[in-house]
């Protein structure tokens, strides 16, 4: 019974981050992606800046729902700075132009006038976006893990 009973707990810890990882992405991502932050789409060494200060807002999440459900400094600083170099890493090879950010979307008004290739740009472009969206959420997972398995 006993055992029964931390296993309900950890399943219902789980579930909840899940649920506030995911608030946290939205809210990251997409409200609090500022004009300068958008600055990561920009080329040469310009990028650095915008992208480490959106970085910087899911580290800074990470590291509050971390220390709140394991009120540890030390843990919650260290998944904080794992999930700022994910984010930074991936951002960056989507919007990099040389690498994922070569691809453009096209409006609905675009497609049915568009070239084969920028057809083709346009798949890359989902496939892109749906890749970056998973190794997000893969990231938050292996927190939740850590996170459960430490406290």
């Amino acid at each position: 019974m006993f055992l029964g009973i931390l296993r309900r707990k950890k399943m219902e810890k789980i579930f909840v981050l899940l649920v506030l990882f995911q608030i946290k992405h939205f809210l990251a991502d997409y409200p609090l992606q500022t004009e300068y932050m958008l600055g990561k789409f920009k080329d040469g060494k310009q990028f650095i800046l915008p992208l480490a200060a959106h970085a910087a807002t899911h580290a800074l999440f990470t590291f509050c729902l971390a220390y709140v459900f394991s009120q540890s400094l030390k843990l919650s600083a260290t998944l904080a700075m794992f999930d700022l170099t994910v984010h930074f890493i991936m951002d960056r090879i989507k919007a990099g132009k040389k690498y994922l950010g070569r691809y453009k979307p096209l409006t609905a008004t675009e497609f049915p006038r568009a070239t084969e290739t920028q057809k083709r740009h346009n798949k890359y472009f989902w496939w892109s976006l749906g890749f970056d969206q998973m190794i997000h959420h893969l990231c938050h997972y292996a927190i939740i893990a850590i996170i459960v398995f430490h406290t």
